[in-house]
């Protein structure tokens, strides 16, 4: 019991998990997992809900508490040891995992379940999570006769092994490269802001000077401010050819694994009897086929590429006549960009920056949510971390009862993987002892702050954090209590990026900004007159914007719904095509996006990225009743905390949707509020 991943009560102790313990800890759960199940199905008692669910879920949560710290520190901690230990329990994780998903005897236990007396009595949650373990047996092969059972496991197995160390190869090429400056006059352009970022770099290094980086703020800061085209030159090719052939002489190049990711995901699709994986993940969607998802993208693709051809023909006659760039580059487009923003709306980034200091953003964050959904969020010092930036927080409820808790790092550092994402560390569980509250993992990778100023969030920035956070309230806020559809938990796909999409509209409102932004030095409010150019400018160039994300989701969903194992990935071949419909500004031949597309070669996003689009037509039909009947009336918070937040994955999401609205969605408010046309 001295190993801090065998403890089944009370927070992660962050401080005492060692590597070494990572292995011994995974070994003695998952046998007394597979103990739990043998007694479990020789039992010849009656199968109740709680002798077989109930059982099950409390076998599942308690391997679940160790594994979310040690998938969290490889996240945001990493190191060579902890790889080794983490690859080596993920191994053994999902070899368990398969094997109990094809276990005949616990799948009829459920299905006794399901055909039991006592199931239509059971509350709508509970009946939810029966259905979901029936389909989740059959989509982990339950069928399969041999060999086709052995070649399933195998697949499992290999897939997670080539999805941790594509997301590996990607970390270590952003971390590899880096250019060293000395000569100020190199960064001409790049605000003070910026600069103090890159100084802090190369003093992480031991550097005189600055240091550029592939982190976010680094490529940030360059792409968008430094006059030195040759700079933002380097650095976009390097970031853009990361984990690629194109890059650090292949060391780090995802190409292969890309291969083999593709081909796997396929074969074993085919084994379940699905024609491809795109086909396959639509049996967790609100979309119900592959013909929907390319509509739903061509429809859209259809109204946002005349508006991306309109912004760029803008942005290349400027670049050409106020920049003396006569051939706009991909590398030139956020300089541009930018530049023109200032000029048509007075208003850059930087100018919006000194407003949005991170501990204010914070402050105004807890202010929306208490607002909104009536709760109370409080810092906790007393909870052991992984590093000094972490911070931990309780939310209270109106009785100032502690329901959930977060822990949330926000800084951008050597080690920790880029991008921002929330993930689970503890989720709702009632047992007859106790109620488990749920805990989340919020992360993001803002430029640190400096010892002369604070972090200073761009508006992008402050919208990133936003979302995050509205996944963390889909977690945390849930009153289910069971595991398995609590929380984020068992929500279709393409409906979990709702939560999260409503709460980036905050950011955007008088309302939520007066509770956001307060000047990092004097203390005042956002003026009026910034106010008003930063709606002006809400929609600048959100035709490119859109095309990109689009050219993003039918990437990914044809990559696997025509993959062809004759044939290969022929991934640069169908991207090619993608850009060819999609895109409006090609970036070069030998650009490598695909290479650190981790959202669908690690992240789960694979054959699904089309879900951003599609959960953000939700989330910009549901605000619009906040809109309407007032952004923090009371009311209108608990509608969806009620219909939304608390059911979880209890019930269809388009189910919670039309209880909340009223109606099925309507893509029109989305196309409103990016300016096109319904």
């Amino acid at each position: 019991m001295t190993n801090p991943l065998l403890a089944t009560t009370g927070l992660p102790r962050f401080s005492a998990i060692l590597p070494e313990h990572v292995e011994p800890a995974i070994d003695a759960i998952l046998a007394d997992y597979q103990a739990g199940i043998d007694v479990l199905v020789a039992s010849t008692g009656p199968r109740t809900f709680d002798a077989v669910i109930g059982v099950g879920e409390l076998l599942d949560d308690r391997l679940s508490r160790a594994w979310a710290p040690v998938s969290h520190l490889h996240g945001v901690k990493d190191s060579e040891a902890l790889r080794e230990a983490y690859s080596a329990a993920q191994e053994k994780i999902v070899e368990f995992t398969t094997a109990l998903g094809q276990n005949r005897d616990l799948y009829a236990a459920v299905k006794a379940v399901r055909e039991s007396a006592e199931f239509d009595a059971l509350p709508r949650a509970a009946r939810t999570l029966v259905e979901h373990e029936l389909r989740d047996f059959v989509l982990a092969g339950v069928a399969l006769e041999e060999p086709a059972r052995s070649r399933y496991r195998e697949i499992s197995s290999e897939l997670a092994k080539l999805s941790t160390e594509f997301e590996e190869a990607v970390l270590d090429a952003t971390d590899a490269w880096s250019e060293h400056i000395l000569d100020e006059d190199g960064l001409a352009g790049i605000p003070d802001s910026g600069r103090a970022v890159l100084r802090a770099y190369a003093e992480e290094k031991g550097l005189d000077g600055w240091l550029v980086t592939l982190k976010q703020p680094s490529v940030q800061a360059v792409l968008t401010y430094a006059d030195d085209r040759a700079l933002r030159a380097r650095v976009y090719r390097a970031y853009g050819t990361r984990a690629s052939e194109n890059a650090d002489d292949g060391k780090f190049d995802n190409t292969a694994r890309i291969e083999k990711i593709m081909a796997l995901r396929h074969e074993s699709a085919q084994l379940l009897g699905f024609a491809n994986t795109a086909e396959e993940s639509l049996a967790t969607k609100m979309a119900t086929s592959a013909d929907q998802v390319i509509a739903f993208l061509r429809d859209f693709i259809a109204k946002a590429r005349p508006m991306a051809e309109r912004d760029l023909a803008e942005l290349r006659t400027f670049a050409e006549s106020q920049l003396q760039i006569r051939d706009l580059q991909p590398w030139d487009a956020g300089y541009a960009s930018e530049k023109l923003r200032e000029r048509k709306y007075a208003l850059s980034e930087e100018e919006l920056k000194p407003y949005f200091p991170l501990p204010a953003v914070m402050d105004g964050l807890f202010a929306v949510i208490e607002r909104v959904l009536g709760v109370h969020v409080r810092l906790r010092e007393d909870v052991d971390v992984w590093h000094a930036d972490a911070r931990y927080y309780d939310l209270l409820d109106a009785n100032g009862k502690v329901f959930a808790g977060a822990y949330v790092d926000l800084y951008a550092r050597t080690g920790k993987r880029g991008g921002a994402w929330m993930d689970v560390c503890t989720s709702r569980l009632r047992t007859k002892a106790s109620l488990q509250l749920p805990i989340a993992f919020l992360t993001c990778n803002f430029a640190p702050p400096t010892a002369s100023m604070p972090s200073l969030l761009t508006h992008d920035d402050v919208i990133t954090l936003f979302h995050e956070f509205g996944h963390g309230l889909h977690h945390m806020l849930t009153e289910v209590d069971y595991a398995g559809v609590s929380g984020i938990s068992g929500v279709e796909w393409d409906a979990v990026e709702l939560p999260s999409q409503f709460m980036e509209n905050f950011a955007w409102k008088r309302e939520g900004l007066d509770l956001i932004a307060r000047h990092w030095q004097t203390g005042e409010r956002l003026p009026d007159e910034l106010f008003e150019r930063m709606q002006a400018a809400r929609n600048f160039q959100s035709g490119m914007f859109l095309v990109r994300q689009l050219e993003f989701g039918l990437f990914d969903f044809r990559l696997h719904h025509e993959f062809d194992p004759l044939r290969g990935a022929r991934t640069m071949e169908l991207l090619d095509e993608v850009r060819h419909e999609v895109a409006v500004l090609v970036p070069p031949h030998w650009h490598r996006f695909p290479h650190a597309f981790t959202h669908i070669f690690a992240g789960g996003y694979g054959a699904g990225y089309y879900s951003y689009l599609w959960a953000e037509v939700l989330s910009a039909d549901a605000f619009e009743r906040f809109e309407q009947e007032g952004v923090f009336k009371p009311e209108v918070g608990k509608a969806w905390r009620d219909a939304i937040l608390a059911v979880g994955g209890s019930r269809p999401a388009l189910e919670s949707f039309i209880e909340f609205r009223g109606r099925e969605p309507s893509p029109d408010a989305l196309l409103r509020s990016y300016g096109v046309a319904a």
